[in-house]
């Protein structure tokens, strides 16, 4: 096995993880100059390109579709086959084993891009995997056994996270599975029981649902999606079980085992539930127990991910981290945010700390639900200092046409100077139609500006400025 060690440079980045944070920062620290080395043990982009943001998006943006054909009979289309609703038969399948070939396909293909552009940039890729040595120091071994020392002035770990699994639920990669097993499935599950209703867990039941499998979902907490906006939830959830969801509130699975013909969900109560395969979302692990942060001085919370500041340094000098293994929000964007601020602030260049109040997320179901800045329980908090409208969907000439019925837009702005605070988008696309309050809330824009906005007529977005016309204020 060789050895070899590179000497130290005045300005060598090295990063560890190739995800969202890891070559967003590689990028902006090779534009600045840097001699920027990577370190990746799968592909360039790490999970979210490979199992998780980029294959699920993808499976979801064909269930989109299919929710789209079988609402195409009240629109006044008619497909052989269907005579009546689509729900009394009809010809349209969702065939998963080429589903899921495109979805990989994508992901590969992705891969590559994000590779090419690292290369491009002049950041040197290394396959393999790496720990912390010291302080300024990282220990690699490369896929083919070749180990050395890496020295650098700066260090970035952006290793992402994995599925949490329980002891009672252990995924088999057949009929138990975790969300980056499902791309290997070949044929659409005739009963899905998907474990946990946060974000994760409501998608895929969404999509799953969309594509026609039975779902059922199941939540230890009073209704789906705990933590996002309570309308928005409510909106959902009463979407899924008018689309036949069987959704079990309140109830925590106890174990999951298999069975001959499939899987068999126990409940705490003692509830049985039968299915044919079970999707476990219930959390995820950061990537941090073998990385050397204790040897290095590198501090981690309870929960073990990496404590991280507003510019994504940890608590040894010159060490910056990045993405889901800091827990600050899991997201992508966030991820590549941290990793961007984490470059400029170690090379030397303008950087503002990360605004969490300013960071907008979606959550990819059948509606999609998203939301920027403050929230309901703000509200609920300060209701003398914030003013807050919600208008329905199904008022707008647009959403009427495209015969969307369920969803809202809500504003909340700032009593007095009409400061736009924050929004919550619930319909088709709202990842499209939440820019405008993200903008207004980065800019500190007020309600009478964004109405004073032209916007096309007929339009859903038309919404968005009608919502802030009900919130200016007589002077």
């Amino acid at each position: 096995m060789n050895t070899t060690e590179f000497e130290s440079a005045a300005d060598r980045v090295v990063i560890i993880g190739g995800g969202p944070g890891g070559y967003e920062a590689a990028l902006v620290a090779a534009q600045l100059g840097a001699d920027v080395m990577l370190i990746e043990a799968n592909r360039c982009g790490g999970a979210a390109v490979v199992t998780d943001v980029v294959p699920s998006k993808s499976l979801i943006a064909t269930a989109e579709m299919m929710d789209e054909i079988s609402g195409s009979h009240a629109l006044g289309i008619r497909i052989a086959g269907w005579e009546s609703e689509p729900a009394e038969g009809g010809t349209v399948s969702a065939d998963l084993k080429a589903v899921n070939s495109r979805i990989m396909k994508l992901a590969d293909a992705q891969a590559t891009h994000v590779y090419e552009a690292l290369v491009r940039a002049g950041v040197k890729v290394i396959k393999g995997r790496a720990t912390l040595a010291e302080r300024d120091r990282v220990s690699v071994v490369e896929e083919g056994g070749t180990r050395y020392e890496l020295q650098a002035s700066t260090i970035l770990l952006a290793v992402g996270a994995h599925p949490r699994e329980l002891p009672s639920a252990q995924p088999d990669g057949e009929r138990i599975l975790s969300w980056t097993q499902l791309y290997d499935l070949e044929e659409l599950p005739d009963h899905l029981i998907v474990v946990g209703s946060g974000v994760t867990g409501a998608e895929f039941a969404s999509a799953y649902r969309a594509l026609g499998a039975k779902v059922t979902l199941v939540s230890s907490r009073d209704k789906v999606l705990p933590g996002q906006d309570e309308d928005a939830a409510d909106v959902l959830e009463f979407v899924f079980r008018n689309k036949g969801m069987n959704v079990l509130s309140r109830s925590r699975a106890q174990t999951v085992e298999r069975t001959d013909t499939g899987v068999l969900v126990t409940l705490a109560d003692g509830r049985r539930v039968e299915g044919s395969h079970c999707l476990m979302a219930v959390g995820s692990i950061p990537n941090t127990a073998e990385l050397g942060l204790e040897a290095a001085g590198v501090r981690v919370g309870e929960s073990g991910h990496i404590v991280v500041d507003g510019v994504s340094r940890t608590s040894r000098p010159g060490i910056y981290a990045a993405g889901d293994c800091t827990g600050v929000l899991p997201l992508a964007s966030v991820a590549a945010m941290q990793g961007r601020i984490a470059m400029s602030h170690a090379l030397g260049d303008a950087v503002q700390p990360l605004k969490l109040r300013n960071v907008a997320s979606n959550v990819f179901t059948a509606p999609e639900i998203a939301t920027v800045g403050f929230t309901q329980s703000d509200y609920r908090d300060n209701p003398t200092d914030i003013d807050t409208v919600m208008l329905p969907l199904d008022t707008n000439p647009r959403a009427k046409m495209l015969g969307i019925r369920d969803g809202f837009v809500k504003i909340f702005a700032r009593r007095g100077s009409g400061s736009i605070l924050g929004g919550v988008v619930v319909g088709p696309r709202a990842s499209e139609l939440i820019l405008p309050i993200t903008m207004a809330v980065e800019n500190r824009l007020t309600v009478d500006q964004l109405s004073a906005s032209f916007v096309v007529y007929p339009s859903v977005s038309g919404s968005l400025t009608e919502a802030a016309r009900k919130l200016h204020r007589h002077l």
